[in-house]
């Protein structure tokens, strides 16, 4: 027989585990994800009409409208990396060395992303908040997105690029969003995916088809970047942002994560090498020579630039090579401590509206008319329907058709 603390014990571990499990459970119901959904569209809508209102201020005190809507912006932004951190649990490792760590946060940055996860974005949103840059974090984003309420309207108040990827079209309407980011009052970082679109098989054939064609070296686990949009970047914003951080993403134990999967309340291990280096002897592992790349070292002329990221390319494919062997990044650890403030403005957000949700739905179901019984069933119906196809515009095999063969991929 187990002595009385041993049975304790255990009696414990098993009330935890059914705990743990029943909450499991709870986190895939879809009612719990009509209330996620809910909280985040009406919230979001109601965060557009006071970053509508700010539009007055402009004129008179540009810098505070820009300081306000950085915290607007960060009241939408951050429900979704509480749903990743919080609701999912997602664990989220850094690698990167000590002395580099000290300024993350502390200065201005252009992050070079690799594209090939339904949620990477929400991971590159979640490292972030942890170093306290998510309301001023920058991103260029297709022209459409523009006009998506909640998210695109989020974008335009907080001055975010957006293009039409045509070249030709896009580069003096990026040159100016650019440039006008030069006087920024608030830290940012400014979000790159240089590849252009998420990788997926049929675009990294085409892809290469392309490097061949132009004498470049072949990729194994990334499309070949496209440099205007980078080349262009760093020339606008040479004297705002000090360094260019090399970030490379991947999920441990060959994960695919989903939205939906983080929305079912899935926890997934997400591990981010960041390098702010610029020599590294990729064959010594784990000894590196490791300095930061202050902006002003990268090239000015865009071909030599344009070299230059062919080249960070190359060394982020053997960094993914490296992590395949040995289920790991090379050098040191480290994970950035969680912040409050997103779970606190989650559920601000929860007890501000789900309490009239509740009672409107009681006073249907009172009013005793089937009819109205009816109606909101299908109403819910209709909801779960178009809550799963906006997922479902997440996923991988629904991205865009950019890069693809019938797109002319030019690597521009």
């Amino acid at each position: 027989m187990l002595p009385a603390e041993d049975l304790v014990e255990t009696g414990g571990s098993q009330d935890y585990m059914i705990r743990m499990g029943i909450l499991q459970v709870l986190k895939t119901q879809f009612l719990c994800h009509l209330i996620i959904c809910y909280v985040f569209l009406v919230s979001g809508i109601i965060i557009n009409l006071v970053q509508l209102c700010t539009l007055p201020l402009w004129p008179i005190n540009k810098q505070l409208a820009r300081k306000i809507n950085c915290r607007l912006g960060y009241s939408i932004s951050s429900q979704l990396v509480a749903l990743l951190e919080w609701w999912s649990g997602t664990e989220c490792t850094l690698y990167t060395d000590p002395e580099s760590y000290k300024l993350y946060g502390k200065e201005n940055a252009i992050v070079v992303l690799n594209h090939n996860f339904e949620i990477d974005f929400m991971t590159g949103w979640t490292f972030c908040e942890r170093f306290g840059v998510l309301g001023s974090s920058k991103v260029l984003a297709k022209k459409e997105l523009s006009f998506v309420p909640v998210i695109g309207w989020m974008w335009y108040f907080l001055e975010i690029v957006f293009c039409k990827r045509k070249w030709e079209e896009d580069r003096k309407t990026v040159v100016e969003s650019l440039q006008n980011l030069r006087d920024y009052p608030e830290n940012f970082w400014f979000l790159l995916h240089c590849e252009g679109t998420r990788f997926t098989e049929k675009k990294h054939k085409i892809s290469m088809e392309v490097a061949e064609k132009k004498g470049l070296p072949k990729l194994k686990y990334h499309l070949l970047p496209r440099t205007k949009g980078f080349c262009v970047t760093v020339q606008n914003l040479r004297g705002t942002v000090t360094a260019v951080y090399d970030s490379t993403l991947n999920f441990r134990n060959n994960e695919m994560p989903t939205l939906l999967g983080v929305l079912n309340g899935k926890k997934y291990h997400a591990d981010l090498y960041v390098s702010c280096k610029i020599k590294i002897n990729l064959h010594e592992f784990p000894c590196m020579t490791v300095r930061r790349i202050p902006l002003d070292t990268i090239p000015e002329d865009e071909s030599e630039c344009a070299a230059w990221l062919h080249k960070l390319y190359q060394e982020k494919d053997e960094f993914q090579e490296h992590y395949r062997q040995t289920g790991r990044f090379p050098g040191p650890i480290t994970s950035p401590p969680r912040r409050p403030w997103a779970l606190l403005n989650w559920l601000f957000w929860v007890c501000l509206l789900v309490y009239p949700l509740c009672m409107l739905l009681l006073q249907l179901l009172l009013s005793g008319s089937t009819f109205t019984v009816v109606c909101t069933f299908v109403f819910c119906i209709a909801v779960s329907v178009g809550i799963r196809w906006m997922i479902g515009q997440t996923e991988i095999d629904k991205g865009s058709n950019y890069g693809n063969k019938d797109m002319q991929m030019n690597n521009n």
